[in-house]
């Protein structure tokens, strides 16, 4: 009596002790890579997300930018202030609170640009793969096309077709939403292809036949039953997807292309740099470049963690 007793009495584990016990969670934990990768990711998204409070100068405020600090080396250099850490660009703004306020852009366009190429790409392999017959064939073949071509040609292409068609002037106020439907639509092939391999296993699946029996509406099962079954690899596809859609936005913005220079992110502080990297100025494109690379690296090394944490044949 007193065993049984005991049961009835134990509470249930709460959400997040459950979490801190499951087999993903201990996998991060025995992972030294992951953890330092989920802390250098996590500060510098912190440092974008908070960067008007904790960047020591406001690079957009015209009343705290002086010319004469322009091109000053960083602080531990002879000719440095230490007032500017990293030194200050060809127009005076300190280099640390360009590169935070510049993050956050690159950051914001990359999830943007994911969760519309996760919208579309699942949408799309959800009904290739359940319905199929044409509206496979065709939404496939249309995916082949696609994939013949760059990711950065299409949206370049997606850009200069957006500036054409919009009134001069209203570019700049729209380029953030312009870059991140260039780079969504750019790669939502590689979600509709895994997600589409994944139903047409799934479909076949007791559980799905038990569905349509008692008459469940196919949308419902497409969504409810099918999709939660298909996410594991979409996860995965996702979280390195953002560090190629965030080198995809600094590419574009490094080409001209992207936010205009009232807005900069990284790929325009690294372009506002390569112009004067031969004239000795090298902090100015050295900082926003290693800014990219360890922000993309975290993210290509949290996705390659999670990609062999979530196999069952690698554990």
């Amino acid at each position: 009596m007193s065993s049984t007793s005991a049961i009835a009495q134990a509470k249930p584990q709460p959400w997040w002790g459950r979490a801190w016990d499951s087999d993903l969670a201990y996998s991060f934990r025995h992972s030294p890579v992951a953890m330092i990768a989920a802390a250098v990711a996590i500060i510098m998204i912190l440092g974008a997300v908070f960067a008007p409070w904790l960047a020591p100068h406001n690079p957009f405020d015209l009343a705290t930018v002086d010319l004469n600090d322009a091109r000053t080396p960083p602080a531990w250099t002879d000719e440095g202030k230490s007032s500017f850490l990293l030194g200050t660009d060809d127009q005076g703004r300190d280099m640390l609170s360009t590169i935070m306020y510049g993050s956050r852009i690159s950051i914001l366009v990359g999830l943007a640009s994911v969760a519309l190429a996760m919208f579309l790409g699942i949408s799309l392999g959800l009904l290739a793969g359940y319905v199929g017959g044409k509206v496979d064939a065709l939404i496939m073949r249309v995916a082949d096309v696609q994939l013949s071509f760059p990711a950065i040609l299409i949206a370049l292409l997606i850009d200069g077709v957006a500036r054409a068609a919009l009134p001069k002037g209203s570019h700049e106020t729209l380029a953030f939403g312009v870059l991140v439907v260039a780079i969504g639509l750019s790669n939502w092939v590689q979600y509709a292809r895994t997600v589409r391999g994944s139903t047409l296993v799934e479909k076949n699946k007791e559980y799905v036949q038990a569905a349509r029996v008692i008459g469940v509406n196919p949308l419902r099962i497409m969504f409810k039953h099918v999709l939660p079954n298909v996410m594991g690899p979409v996860l995965v596809l996702a979280t390195i997807n953002v560090a190629t859609a965030i080198l995809t936005e600094a590419t574009l913005s490094f080409l001209g292309v992207g936010v205009p220079p009232t807005s900069p992110s990284l790929g325009s502080l690294i372009r506002i740099g390569n112009d004067l990297i031969f004239s000795g100025d090298w902090w100015i494109v050295i900082f926003p470049g290693l800014a990219l690379i360890l922000l993309a690296l975290s993210v290509n090394l949290l996705g390659d963690w999670l990609r062999d944490a979530l196999n069952p044949k690698l554990q």
